[in-house]
């Protein structure tokens, strides 16, 4: 019997590898941006840890669960919620990141800030990643990363400065005009980080769904990840139990997992390379299956009809 078309059809592009203190996240391994918000406020309650403890606590567990990156950041991406100025973000973070450095030497730690006094503060022992959520806002932030010698997250808002939800948001007719856009900025933004003296393998591009997009903007770019992994640097996406999911579903965030991990899996096919996430375990064994599907990553086992185990029920073995 032939084989149908789509029997050979090609497996996407792999990502392209980001390489941060010495660690390297690529196809047979992407990697899982755990996400520690020193924050009351934020938009999903599992993740508000404006109480030490209990933020030292969520760093131990991510790593514990499979996490290759520790995000922490300081203040509310949304509007809503109270005000935070550079002095209150950085006593919100840097003691942290010092804290979680001593704690976890190996740890590959980022700084969520659109300031550059922040990362400035936070310095070169505790900074490996400078994740700018607000695409450039303060033109100096690409600057200090290179000169901390951290990478850099290139992200797009469609030109909405920090703590602005979008309203009546428009990128042309064609539903692909979005997607254009996406490219343009994260080429550029890439392009910049280089020239500022940060290393290829070190420039994460993030499509940065629903900053500046709708919810139909955000599902186009999520469907062209592939579009984004072509300009060649490793693709971050952050879809953890963002609003895009939560409308295409009618759902709160407590309730977005599923669809988080949806998205997650397709965005990994496509060839995305690291995954903001609040669910870390979840997440971290959605991207070894997807690795593995791909042909990327190896079972870890693979008993199953061999000789070896013959005849010897195996844990994994599903039911009749």
């Amino acid at each position: 019997m032939p084989l149908s078309p789509g029997s050979t059809a090609p497996v996407p592009p792999a990502p392209t590898a980001l390489v941060l203190r010495g660690r390297r996240l690529d196809a047979a391994h992407p990697g899982v941006m755990a996400i520690v918000n020193r924050t009351p406020d934020s938009f999903y309650g599992g993740n508000r840890h404006a109480n030490l403890d209990d933020a030292r606590r969520a760093v131990d567990t991510a790593l514990e669960q499979g996490a290759d990156i520790i995000d922490i950041g300081g203040v509310r991406a949304g509007q809503e919620g109270e005000r935070v100025d550079a002095d209150e973000e950085i006593r919100r973070v840097v003691p942290f990141l010092e804290w979680a450095r001593g704690a976890h030497p190996d740890a590959v730690l980022s700084l969520d800030t659109w300031r550059c006094e922040v990362a400035l503060a936070a310095g070169a022992d505790c900074v490996d990643l400078v994740n700018d959520t607000w695409a450039g806002h303060d033109p100096e932030l690409v600057h200090v990363a290179a000169r901390l010698g951290a990478g850099y997250v290139v992200s797009h808002t469609g030109g909405l400065p920090p703590r602005t939800d979008p309203v009546d948001v428009t990128y042309g007719d064609d539903p692909l005009d979005v997607v254009r856009d996406v490219l343009r900025t994260l080429a550029d933004g890439a392009a910049a980080a280089e020239a500022a003296g940060i290393p290829r393998e070190r420039v994460l591009v993030d499509p940065t769904l629903d900053f500046g997009k709708t919810t139909a903007h955000s599902l186009q770019v999520l469907r062209c990840t592939a579009d984004v992994v072509a300009l060649g640097h490793p693709v971050l996406q952050a879809i953890s139990r963002k609003d895009f999911v939560g409308e295409t579903l009618d759902l709160l965030a407590d309730d977005r997992l599923e669809g988080s991990l949806g998205a997650t899996a397709v965005a990994a096919w496509l060839g995305a390379a690291v995954f903001r996430s609040h669910d870390v375990r979840a997440t971290r064994r959605v991207l070894d299956m997807v690795a593995t599907i791909r042909g990327d990553r190896p079972p870890l086992r693979a008993e199953r009809g061999t000789a070896a185990v013959a005849g010897t029920p195996s844990a994994g073995v599903a039911g009749t």
